[in-house]
């Protein structure tokens, strides 16, 4: 056997294993009716980057319920795949041409742009694939899926073209979201609000008769956007506001545009207590607006084009951007002698998520689904218990954002998507004729309906997948197609049955991009095996994006729930509390922390992070490379953008090298060939430790199996240690096993961290040493370190799979054969073996007591020696009171005082009596002695600690005095204040520990 190295290098074994599980095939799932089935659906990542802290967080978690029921026996699917991301890709890559090119896509036109996204895709999903492979993701790589692949295409072309035959989907004016950089709508989900310095304007209209002659009333309203005033359609009041009862009913002049509008009461709008009591509505820009627009039926106007500029239709303002609008709108009010105040003010302002720019409220042409009966379903199907939210907490985010029931707007103003299979067509009125043979087909869906304005009747016609003979016809007969592409979240709302091959039921999916080998049976037994899916691991974040979406297309779709399970993780925020993005500069590659750290490491420390309670903070630094100095990191290194041709460079701390140097940041890539800040985290010790920790007690048990022989275990060979380490293995694999069927992985990494390095590490391997090297003793204690070893290499291979498969691998060339009731060889690797399994008779509470009281006293022991600061060379006697029971259990164990501590158990009964100058502790029912005379020279240790509690009693008193005197507690701040208080408790403390010693030595 090649012996251990001193250290773990985990990149070597990253690599070699990796490599190795896939050549095995141990990643792939494929339909078994021996097994039960597994799967979990990938969150997918976009193609528009690499992978953050939350996709390492999420990544590891769903890896790790996947290689842990991989080991229980079922047949585990980790489906994986990437979304194409319609708006957040297009964007990036217009963005990268404009700047590096300064072309924009209408130079290019569609197919050229669709062309470039198809390259950008390629290079940076292969880059977010290899990341996830160096996380360790077990994923089925054969049957990596992309929301625009062929696959998928087909089941978003089938999806959509039923739901317009079954009447869900339908074209109309709404007001959405706009955001005028990218020109599209964006979902109600993909916005949000940010605080922006503004200002407040108050305006008035003048009051006109039947013949638009001013009346001299006025009505006064204020706003925070005036330039929507080109687009009034009412003034609106309180209808019990008594300001404005006698002009109810009557108009106003838009100054503006000299258009008279009415002057209606609408209680769900207007205020009394708010400002004048009285609002301008703007029903095509405003939501508030719209909403009472449609109550009212007033006219909806849109004085914006898609670019944020005022339309034609505005007069002096037309083709002006609308901010500089707003400025020129303000100004001829106030010329117009219709200005009467403006205060600054800050002003909650939406904002894209995707661009990052406000939003205007905007009312254009859109492709909605009817969402009643399909949000019901939803609703339905988490209150029947046919998927549960786990914390349950999150059940209620899912249940009101789909009891609003609001029809989802499906359609974005994009290229680069699935475009809508839709053609239209207008026609005069009367009889339209249409393509007789048309209706011949089931793959054409055809509706009508008449224009209220032209009276044209409008023709939709919607065409099937794999028709493309069909769409020729089409367009040849006048139609066009639409140009819209539809919204990401449709395309990934489908993919837990999309990917498995659905609507196709006769073939498995391809596997690698060719026919499935297997697919021999004429139906899709892929589908059929892993759908519906196990548990979805996912932030909380797109519970309503996705999480929903999914529950109520699988329902439409295939009748049935995508999973059972939803298991929300909390978010990994920023030392500074704020949520981790691109945008704010504070983002954290977990590729830097894996190659500082390792992948085991990080993994096992992220699975630390997850529980149910509350999000994480990761505060990071940046390692200097020329020193190895951690930099603190501070929030305006992530604001650092370049600027003037220079990169930003950061300081290093350290007085002895102080050299500038760059860093990774989000907002450049660093200069090649010179070294770069790398980040790193204290947290992550946290793992690195553990990892070390394992390894190293794992090389000691190993040199120490020369001459293993396995042998099933019998009751009488076992010393109290033994049985103690399999009580306690019992106990952990029953927590651990538990932790992670609730998906408590916190929970689950504490258990293993603590019998591991605790329990196994620092007391069982401890305690059999001196067994280990006694030839009559050696055989059992072999036996049970190589049992515990093939244990907890199961119970981490979940967690750290690639120090556990290297170890795995390593005790396999000792030690094939073992097992504690039952012989058995041992899997080819820790990743299909079995999970492990403890007969319940070893469980014993009365022997975990004892030991827990052993555990107790030898502390206790080695407290004194500390506190006495006795030499760890100089044996000390030990004597302990109790009754016989447990005074016959503590000679049992006497061997191991002499062990553990250096300590010769030199009586043990209930007539032992302390000795003078001795320390002394109580354990519940036994009270131990140390006699102190010989190992310490006692009159010399109480002058010195009485001199101590002197000095003690001193500073106890002076602090009781300033703490007593009002004028110092009435002027220091409340922190100062803390600071004295914690101290004096501190000194109390100490105080009455030196009491205590000073009274043992004493013979108290």
């Amino acid at each position: 056997m090649t012996e251990l190295a001193k250290q773990y290098e985990p990149k070597d074994a990253q690599q070699r294993w990796n490599t190795w599980w896939g050549e095995q095939g141990y990643f792939d799932a494929d339909p078994d009716p021996a097994k039960p089935s597994h799967t979990i659906m990938i969150p997918l990542p976009n193609v528009t980057g690499a992978l953050h802290m939350g996709h390492a967080l999420n990544g590891t978690l769903q890896d790790l319920i996947t290689r842990f029921r991989r080991m229980q026996g079922y047949e585990a699917l980790w489906m994986p795949g990437t979304d194409h991301a319609g708006i957040a890709t297009q964007a990036v890559v217009e963005r990268r041409m404009l700047e590096e090119e300064g072309l924009t896509r209408r130079d290019i036109g569609r197919e050229a742009l669709v062309d470039r996204i198809w390259k950008w895709k390629d290079s940076y999903e292969k880059r977010i694939l290899n990341q996830l492979k160096t996380l360790g993701a077990s994923c089925d790589w054969r049957r990596t899926r992309f929301t625009l692949d062929d696959v998928c295409s087909k089941a978003v072309r089938r999806t959509f073209f039923k739901m317009f035959n079954d009447g869900l989907v339908f074209r109309g004016k709404r007001l959405v979201n706009w955001d005028t950089h990218l020109q599209t709508a964006v979902a109600d989900d993909e916005v949000f609000e940010e605080d922006v310095d503004g200002h407040f304007w108050t305006f008035n209209y003048p009051v006109v008769d039947e013949n638009l002659k001013p009346t001299g009333e006025k009505i006064s309203f204020s706003t925070t956007r005036p330039e929507t005033m080109l687009g009034d359609s009412a003034v609106c009041v309180h209808p019990s506001d008594e300001r404005y009862q006698q002009i109810i009913g009557k108009k106003v002049l838009l100054p503006l545009s000299n258009r008279a509008i009415p002057i209606i009461a609408d209680a769900l709008l207007a205020k009394m207590e708010m400002g004048t009591g009285a609002v301008k509505v703007t029903p095509a820009h405003d939501p508030n607006d719209y909403a009472a627009g449609l109550r009212n039926n007033l006219e909806m106007i849109n004085v914006m084009n898609p670019d944020g500029t005022m339309t034609a239709d505005c007069g002096e303002f037309a083709g002006l951007d609308r901010y500089e609008a707003r400025k020129k709108v303000v100004a001829a009010m106030e010329k117009l002698g219709h200005f009467e105040s403006v205060e600054a003010r800050v002003i909650p302002l939406k904002h894209s998520d995707r661009s990052k720019t406000p939003v205007e409220p905007y009312l254009s042409d859109q492709w909605f689904i009817k969402m009643d009966t399909l949000a019901q379903a939803a609703i339905d199907a988490v209150q029947d218990g046919r998927v549960k939210f786990f914390p349950q907490r999150y059940t209620r985010t899912y249940l009101d954002w789909l009891g609003e029931k609001r029809d989802w707007c499906i359609s974005r103003q994009l290229w680069w998507g699935h475009r809508i299979p839709v053609w239209s067509q207008r026609f005069d009125k009367g009889d339209v004729a249409l393509d007789s043979t048309w209706s011949e087909h089931e793959a054409v869906a055809i509706k009508k309906s008449i224009d209220d304005l032209t009276g044209e009747t409008v023709v939709l016609v919607c065409v099937a997948d794999g028709h493309e003979e069909l769409e020729q016809r089409v367009e040849a007969s006048g139609f066009v197609r639409d140009p819209d592409v539809l919204d990401t979240w449709f395309s990934s709302a489908l993919w837990p049955h999309a990917t498995l091959g659905w609507p196709d039921e006769a073939h498995n999916p391809p596997l690698n991009g060719k026919p499935d080998p297997h697919d021999t049976t004429g139906k899709n037994e892929v589908l059929d095996y892993f759908y519906p899916g196990n548990v979805l691991v996912t932030s909380r974040d797109i519970i309503t994006l996705w999480v929903a979406r999914m529950v109520l297309t699988g329902l439409y779709n295939m009748g049935d729930v995508p999973f059972q399970h939803v298991c929300i993780h909390p978010k990994v925020l920023d030392g500074f509390g704020q949520t981790m993005s691109k945008s704010k500069g504070n983002g954290v590659d977990p590729m830097d922390l894996i190659d500082k750290y390792g992948t085991d490491a990080v993994r096992f420390t992220i699975s630390s992070f997850a529980g149910e309670t509350q999000d994480v903070r990761l505060p990071v630094g940046y390692e200097c490379p020329h020193c190895g100095t951690v930099i603190p990191q501070e929030k305006e290194h992530q604001k650092m953008v370049p600027g003037g041709g220079e990169k930003p460079r950061i300081t290093c701390s350290n007085s002895k090298c102080k050299k500038k140097v760059q860093f990774t940041s989000p907002w450049f890539e660093p200069d090649a060939g010179e070294p770069v800040a790398r980040i790193v985290s204290e947290r992550f010790e946290y793992g690195r430790n553990f990892c070390n920790k394992l390894w190293n007690a794992t090389r000691f048990a190993m040199l120490n199996l020369e001459g293993y022989s396995p042998a099933p275990l019998e009751d009488a060979q076992l010393q109290l240690e033994d049985r103690w380490m399999l009580s306690r293995l019992t106990n952990v694999v029953e927590e651990v096993t538990e932790s992670l069927e609730r998906y408590q992985f916190d929970v689950a990494t504490r258990s293993i961290r603590e019998f591991a390095w605790n329990e196994f590490c620092d007391w069982y391997l401890e305690m059999i040493k001196p067994r280990l090297r006694d030839e009559n003793l050696r055989a059992v204690a072999q036996r049970m370190l190589v049992g515990c070893l093939d244990a907890m290499l199961r119970l981490l291979a979940p967690f750290t799979p690639f120090i556990a498969e290297e170890l795995w691998q390593r005790l396999a060339e000792i030690a094939p054969q073992r097992g504690f009731s039952e012989i058995q060889t041992a899997e080819a690797s820790a990743m299909i073996a079995a999970w492990p399994k403890m007969d319940s008779r070893w469980k014993d509470a009365g022997v975990e007591a004892r030991f827990a009281r052993l555990q107790e006293t030898i502390i206790a022991v080695r407290n004194v020696r500390a506190i006495y600061k006795i030499a760890p060379s100089s044996q000390i006697k030990l004597l302990i009171r109790s009754n016989a029971e447990i005074a016959g259990q503590y000679n049992d164990v006497a061997s191991q005082f002499e062990n553990l501590s250096k300590a010769v158990l030199s009586a043990a009964g209930a007539d032992v009596e302390r000795p003078p100058a001795s320390a002394s502790f109580t354990m519940g029912e036994a009270d131990g002695f140390i006699p102190l005379e010989g190992l310490i020279d006692v009159e010399a240790e109480l002058t010195r600690q009485r001199k101590e509690a002197e000095k003690l009693q001193g500073f106890i008193k002076n602090h009781e005095a300033k703490l007593s005197n009002e004028g110092f507690t009435s002027k220091a701040p409340a922190h100062v204040l803390d600071a004295h208080r914690e101290t004096l408790a501190g000194w109390r403390s100490q105080l009455e520990s030196i009491g205590e010693i000073i009274r043992q030595l004493s013979g108290g």
